[in-house]
C-alpha cells in the first residue's frame, strides 16, 4: 500500500466522517479527487473529465467510484487495504448512475467536497434531482483536529524547514538576485527532507512590503530587509510554512525597533493560544500589540491559517472568527508589517493546540537575523 499511515487510520477517519455527515442531517455526501480524499482514503491527484469519487452515505459503507483505468493505483491506497466496495467504468458507461446507486434510495440531502467541480455536480444533481450542499462543514471538521500521526508528520515538516532557515543567511548576500536565492533554497527544501517546494517567497527592501511577493531579478543590496516565507510537503503529504525576516548589513535603527516589536506581538499570538480561547481572541493578542506601537494600520491580513494535507486550511485565525480553538488544532501565527515602497517584515511560526496551550514546531530565532553582506 502507497499510503504513509496505517489503514486503521483511514478507516477511523472514514468512520468519523460519516457519523459527521449523519449529524448534519446529510443522507450522503460525495467526495471527489484533492485535499479530503487524500485525507479520507490516501487517494492522491487532481480531478479530471472522467469522474472519481468517494460516496459516503450517512447509515451504509462507502464506495468509490473509479475509471476502470485508474483502479490499479487507487486499490494501491487504503481503498484497498481496507477492502472498501468499488464501482469502476469505462467510457461510455454512465458514472453518475454508479454513484446514485451508492447512496440511499431518493437522498433528501447530498453534500459534495468543494474540490467536486461542475462539470461533475451538475450531471450528479440533474440525475437526482436535487440541489447538492457543500460538504464542507462536515469535512473540514474531521480535518480540522489533527490525530497523534498528523501531528508526528508536521512535526517533522517543521524540523525540515527549521533546517533550510538556518541555511538561509549564508545563501543571502549583496549582490545575488532574490530569483538566485530562491534557486538555492528551492534546492535545500528538498535536500532537508521535503519531496515538494510549496513556495519560496525571497521579499528584499521595497518588495517586502507585498505579503504574497514570491521572487524576481531585484539584486539584494547592503542594508536591506529580507522576507523569506518558505514551504513544502514532506513524503507523507504534510506541509511545512515558516517565516523569518532577515538583514542584509546592518538595518536601520527604527526598523530593527518596528521589527522587535513584531517579535513581541507574533510571541504574544502564540501565548494566547489554549482551548477555549477563540480563532479571533488570537488574532487580537498580535494586534493589540501593533497597535500600541501605532502599528496597527501596517498589519493587513489575518493572524495566521490551518495547515495540514494543505498549506492553507481550517481554522483560520482572523478577526470575526469565533470558532473556539481544541486540542488538536495546527495552524500558523505570523503578523507582518508592511510599509509600501519602503519594506516589510513577518514573523510566522506553526502550533499545535494542547491541552493546556500550544507547542510551537518552529524552532528558529524571531529576532531579525543578520545574513551575509
Amino acid at each position: 500500500m502507497s499510503t504513509p499511515f496505517p489503514a486503521s487510520v483511514y478507516a477511523a477517519r472514514l468512520d468519523r466522517a460519516r457519523a459527521l455527515t449523519a449529524d448534519a442531517g446529510l443522507d450522503a455526501i460525495v467526495v471527489g479527487p484533492g485535499p479530503d480524499l487524500t485525507y479520507l482514503a490516501g487517494v492522491e491527484g487532481n480531478t479530471i473529465e472522467r469522474l472519481t469519487a468517494l460516496v459516503i452515505p450517512a447509515a451504509g459503507d462507502p464506495t468509490v467510484v473509479v475509471p476502470r483505468m485508474e483502479l490499479a493505483k487507487v486499490r494501491d491506497t487504503a481503498v484497498g487495504a481496507l477492502g472498501l466496495a468499488v464501482a469502476d467504468w469505462v467510457d461510455g458507461q454512465d458514472p453518475y448512475a454508479l454513484v446514485t446507486a451508492a447512496m440511499p434510495e431518493a437522498p433528501a440531502r447530498l453534500g459534495v467536497s468543494d474540490a467536486l467541480p461542475a462539470l461533475h455536480v451538475i450531471p450528479l444533481a440533474d440525475r437526482l434531482g436535487l440541489r447538492p450542499e457543500l460538504a464542507t462543514p462536515v469535512l473540514r471538521e474531521g480535518r480540522m483536529i489533527k490525530d497523534a500521526a498528523e501531528i508526528a508528520e508536521l512535526r517533522r515538516a517543521g524540523e525540515a524547514i527549521d533546517a533550510v532557515h538556518r541555511r538561509v543567511p549564508g545563501l543571502l548576500r549583496a549582490g545575488r538576485t532574490e530569483r538566485e536565492v530562491g534557486a538555492d533554497i528551492a534546492a535545500a527544501i528538498v535536500e532537508e527532507g521535503h519531496r515538494t517546494v510549496e513556495f519560496v517567497i525571497v521579499a528584499s527592501g521595497p518588495h517586502g512590503a507585498d505579503p504574497h511577493h514570491e521572487v524576481s531579478d531585484r539584486v539584494i543590496h547592503d542594508g536591506d530587509i529580507v522576507v523569506v516565507d518558505i514551504g513544502g510537503a514532506v513524503p507523507a503529504g504534510y506541509n511545512s510554512d515558516s517565516t523569518r525576516t532577515y538583514a542584509v548589513g546592518e538595518p536601520d535603527p527604527e526598523v530593527a525597533r518596528r521589527i522587535a516589536v513584531l517579535v513581541r506581538a507574533q510571541q504574544a499570538a502564540v501565548d494566547a493560544v489554549r482551548p477555549g480561547v477563540t480563532a479571533e481572541q488570537v488574532d487580537a493578542a498580535a494586534r493589540d500589540v501593533l497597535a500600541a506601537e501605532g502599528l496597527a494600520e501596517a498589519f493587513v491580513h489575518r493572524t495566521g491559517h490551518g495547515i495540514g494535507v494543505t498549506t492553507h486550511e481550517e481554522p483560520y485565525i482572523a478577526p470575526g472568527n469565533d470558532l473556539p480553538l481544541r486540542e488538536g488544532m495546527a495552524f500558523s501565527i505570523e503578523p507582518g508589517i508592511y510599509f509600501p515602497g519602503a519594506w516589510g517584515s513577518r514573523i510566522e511560526d506553526i502550533v499545535v493546540v494542547t491541552a493546556d496551550g500550544c507547542v510551537n514546531l518552529n524552532t528558529t530565532p524571531h529576532a531579525l537575523t543578520p545574513a551575509g553582506g
